[in-house]
């Protein structure tokens, strides 16, 4: 399900679960609890997370990724699309070997989490913000580098050894000053989810509860990285 290796201070996690690696509730609990242990523990001083197989992930629980007090690398094997997109943008450096990212809600009809648009706002430059959520679109490595959404492209065998060493280097900053000015960073976009929230909360619940809107997913993943 979560596979996870601790060496030299950094944190591996390896999403798991399934065809896609799509986030259920097991799954979601069981990332969450490993940023939270490794957010308190002495022994992690980074994490880097990454997929099997051909897809990064299909789902996410994000607050856990995004508040996390130190450095976070996603190391993207595959397919990043949706829930996966948003992982990675959450974290602080990204690495990227192959398949496509982009957050498509739009094409089948779900709203943004408040939370999960703030996450897309703070990592998309805004010349391509509007058409990427507008269009829907997903964008292949080489065009989401030059986009700026990505960091790096490896191939596929250095991908991981790459992540870790970049966080290696981040873990190397004071962590006191690394945790605050991270969150001084990002704690504008989480006041501008929470404001979001309070005006919107019941509409956005209202349309991810529409049975079409399950049935619009699930043909949307079965189409994309069906292919693979």
């Amino acid at each position: 399900m979560l596979e996870r290796d601790l060496s030299d201070g950094i944190l591996t996690l390896r999403l798991a679960h399934g065809k896609v690696s799509a986030l259920d509730l097991e799954l979601c609990d069981a990332l969450r609890a490993e940023f939270e242990n490794a957010g308190e523990s002495a022994d992690v001083r980074a994490i880097v997370i990454t997929g099997s197989g051909s897809t990064f992930s299909a789902g996410v629980d994000l607050r856990a990724i995004f508040l996390f007090p130190k450095p976070a690398i996603a190391a993207i094997n595959g397919h990043a699309i949706a829930g996966g997109a948003i992982i990675a943008f959450a974290c602080d450096y990204r690495l990227m070997s192959a398949g496509r990212i982009g957050v498509p809600e739009a094409l089948v009809g779900v709203p943004f989490p408040p939370l999960a648009l703030e996450v897309v706002r703070f990592a998309v430059p805004r010349q391509h913000l509007q058409p990427m959520l507008y269009l829907a679109r997903t964008v292949e490595v080489a065009e989401a580098k030059g986009m700026g959404i990505i960091d790096e492209v490896m191939p596929a065998e250095t991908l991981l050894a790459r992540a870790q060493e970049i966080a290696r280097k981040m873990a190397e900053i004071t962590p006191a000053a690394f945790r605050l000015t991270k969150r001084q960073v990002r704690e504008p976009f989480l006041r501008d989810a929470a404001e979001i929230a309070s005006v919107s909360a019941g509409e956005i619940d209202a349309q991810w509860a529409d049975p079409a809107v399950h049935t619009h997913i699930r043909q949307y993943l079965a189409k994309t990285i069906g292919k693979r």
